[in-house]
């Protein structure tokens, strides 16, 4: 199975399980590498009640220090940090990125001003807005993000539908100009499977998504966006397939902030790995 790298502590508020169980489920499912990557302080504090303090960073790599120790070189365990973009918050992401030995950093956009539009408790203020042009909104400050070269992994695409609210008409007017924001910031996206548990049904990002970003040379990870042991690699056989359609051969596996490529292939063919592949990013 491909890595994966998008997993969360308890440390968020919302999510559980040990960093040993969360070890022992990548190895059970069978995954290239396991990353860590809870969501990380915002400024000022308090900023919400669903992610880490910065005076919580210790206790986090402690806890991917007890998920190495546990692994003892049965899978490697990649250290990240999913970041929100938020107004302003360039030089606290560089801060951050000084903080530790990252092996990369995941952006996404979870607030559109003061609304983290995918948060249940919410959900009342779609019935009050224009979607249309939530959805410009959205996809203009995803697009800002990825022009931002922060990032080497770019967080659940569409997040945006996860609600089922979506504009009338073709949306590939909002996917092609994001597109090539992401192909010239050299950064990947993530399939994540997590939305297929959301009321929207459909994996992050949806399929025409999928295809132009395929079209477009922009490099694949997979993700569970775990919050649970039980959770790692969920639904991977089926992302496998869907990323094979829309015609991916390989994905990206990650090490200091560099990256070298990994064959995929259907679940229970053996692939190897291609270490020629884009090569280092060397930032």
């Amino acid at each position: 199975m491909p890595a994966d790298y998008h997993s969360h502590t308890p440390l968020c508020h919302h999510a559980e399980g040990t960093p040993e169980a969360y070890v022992d489920a990548a190895l059970a499912a069978g995954l290239s590498e396991f990353g860590i990557s809870d969501h990380a302080p915002a400024v000022p504090e308090p900023f919400d009640d669903w992610r880490m303090a910065e005076s919580d960073l210790p206790a986090y790599f402690d806890w991917i220090e007890r998920a190495r120790g546990h692994a003892a070189g049965r899978i490697p365990v990649r250290a990240g940090l999913e970041c929100d973009w938020l107004p302003g918050c360039e030089g606290w992401i560089e801060s951050l990125a000084g903080r530790h030995d990252w092996d990369y950093l995941i952006g996404s956009v979870h607030y559109l001003e003061d609304w983290d539009f995918d948060n249940p408790k919410w959900i009342g203020r779609w019935a009050e807005v224009d979607v249309a042009a939530v959805w410009q909104h959205y996809w203009s400050t995803y697009a800002d993000m990825a022009r931002s070269g922060l990032f080497d992994l770019l967080g659940h695409p569409d997040l945006v539908k996860k609600f089922s609210h979506r504009p009338s008409g073709d949306l590939a007017r909002y996917y092609e100009p994001v597109i090539e924001a992401i192909l010239a910031s050299a950064a990947a996206i993530e399939l994540n499977t997590a939305g297929w548990h959301k009321p929207c049904a459909e994996a992050y990002p949806e399929p025409g998504f999928l295809r132009l970003a395929c079209q477009a040379g922009i490099p694949l990870v997979l993700s569970s966006d775990a919050h649970a042991p039980g959770e790692v690699g969920r639904d991977f056989d089926r992302a496998t397939a869907l990323a094979l359609d829309a015609g991916y051969r390989s994905t990206l596996l990650f090490e200091k902030r560099g990256s070298r490529s990994e064959a995929l292939v259907p679940v229970g063919e053996d692939g190897a790995l291609d270490v020629r592949g884009r090569g280092d990013l060397d930032r």
